[in-house]
């Protein structure tokens, strides 16, 4: 079992920065695929950024360049920093993980998910 916890989310105004936190304990590995996915009212879920256990990162056009995925290995922590945010950035955030199982991380149908963060952009 892997627990992960969020934390980071809240309010900013369009064009500033937040960076999200998610403390990883239990038994995954650094070989673990571990992604960020956001839920907006009425929306589908999307992944916006994902890690696997090479630290190769990938994020989706509408965030690349603003969003970036990294880990502290010392404090076992997934982040996000995101910068640049736009109202269309506003979502419930959540952090994922899953054993690779030798698959692309490039998914959604991750084992493991926090309970998530709220993220507000204002205009």
């Amino acid at each position: 079992q892997v627990q992960l916890v969020e934390s980071g989310g809240g309010s900013v105004q369009a064009g500033g920065s937040l960076r999200l936190s998610c403390a990883v304990s239990g038994s995954s590995n650094s070989s673990y695929c571990m992604g960020w996915f956001r839920q907006a009212p009425g929306k589908e879920r999307e992944g916006v950024a994902h890690i696997d256990g090479t630290g190769y990162t990938d994020y989706p056009h509408s965030v690349k360049g603003r969003f970036t995925i990294s880990k502290d290995h010392a404090k076992n922590t997934l982040l996000l920093q995101m910068n640049s945010l736009k109202p269309e950035d506003t979502a419930m955030y959540y952090c994922a993980a899953s054993p690779s199982g030798d698959r692309s991380c490039d998914r959604d149908d991750y084992d493991y998910w926090g309970q998530g963060t709220q993220v507000t952009v204002s205009s």
